[in-house]
């Protein structure tokens, strides 16, 4: 790393975490699990030095989830070897890897209660509406691995590549290189596997790869994405709830009736109130119109507005995404294109 000046490129002295007293669990791992972005994306943080396993004599630093409910194992060294944090996180990775979406819940509740007990008592919504399951929400048995150092010896580096390529474990290397300057430490965060150039490619095979395993699992757990398909081109890629909630605006946009689209949708999950309103005025409407619903289990941020009501549709989405999807598709009038497609099919 070079300061740039004027006159010439100033080299920045590279310091060691031991030389600066930056300790693993007071230092890096508190940092660092406020702002997990940085190593890994689509990551919950879930608990921290958790050990809730039988036969557990040690604990996993930081433990997260991502949306397509894989767990998420990260081990920190602020070594330059690395030490044998690839081993330790493999042991973890397997005895984590037949817990159930309870056992999360338990684990997510009593991290909130020390990190932020306000949100303790919401812990298994926060999850089901991060996990997109609503009341279906599980995990997967798949479990990612992030190792963060100081720095990789080669019999680490030689394993994770051998572990990927033979048996498509999904870890990656994060090395952080702190500097000096001017009596300021610098954090240089720089991923070293899977190679940054080939990571977006790597990782978006493993995940669909992943997705088309759970949706054909027998026990009925459905990971597929949808992109919907209106004039403007298609979305990408979208969790369930937010499929339908973008079918509905399409098919809304394009002059169907709101009741038209509520009789396409069983049940009540698409529901409106009298008036129109946003905001915090139609979250108290709608409560005092449904005292039964969650507040937190309905889209008010993207409400539906038409002749005179507010519709407002459920975050609730399990097994019965795409037959909604396939009723909602048939209302849209001839010719304009409106759709929706999954990882492989178009409709």
């Amino acid at each position: 790393m070079f300061e740039m000046t004027g006159d010439d490129l100033v080299a920045i002295k590279r310091t060691t975490f031991v030389a600066e007293s930056v300790h693993e669990r007071g230092d890096l791992q508190r940092l660092l699990r406020a702002r997990i972005g940085m190593i890994a994306d689509d990551v919950l943080i879930v608990s921290e030095e958790f050990g809730a396993f039988d036969g557990a004599r040690r604990r996993i630093d930081l433990l997260g989830v991502d949306h397509q409910g894989n767990m998420v194992v990260f081990e920190l060294k602020r070594t330059e070897d690395g030490g044998h944090l690839e081993l330790q996180a493999l042991r973890y990775a397997a005895m984590i890897s037949a817990m159930t979406i309870d056992d999360l819940s338990a684990a997510y509740e009593e991290y909130l209660n020390r990190a932020d007990p306000e949100a303790a008592g919401n812990a298994r919504t926060t999850l089901a509406e991060w996990l997109d399951g609503g009341e279906n929400a599980a995990i997967s048995r798949h479990v990612r691995i992030v190792l963060v150092s100081a720095g990789f010896d080669r019999e680490i580096t030689t394993t994770v590549l051998w572990l990927t390529a033979m048996y498509g474990l999904d870890i990656q290397c994060v090395e952080l290189t702190p500097y000096k300057l001017d009596g300021r430490l610098l954090l240089d965060v720089r991923q070293v596997i899977p190679l940054p150039e080939a990571a977006d490619l790597t990782i978006q095979l493993r995940r669909k790869a992943s997705q088309e395993l759970a949706a054909r699992n027998t026990d009925g757990r459905d990971w597929t994405q949808y992109a919907i398909i209106g004039p403007e081109g298609s979305s990408g890629p979208l969790r369930k709830r937010h499929a339908i909630m973008k079918m509905i605006h399409v098919l809304h946009d394009a002059r169907i009736a709101a009741e038209d689209i509520a009789a396409a949708i069983p049940g009540p999950r698409f529901l409106s109130v009298d008036g129109t309103m946003s905001g915090e005025e139609l979250q108290n409407a709608f409560v005092a119109a449904y005292p039964k619903a969650d507040p937190g289990r309905w889209f008010f941020d993207f409400p539906v507005h038409d002749d005179g009501r507010t519709w407002v549709v459920t975050k609730m989405w399990g097994t019965n995404t795409e037959p909604v999807l396939r009723r909602l598709a048939a209302l849209a009038p001839p010719g304009s294109g409106i759709g929706y497609e999954s990882a492989s099919l178009r409709f």
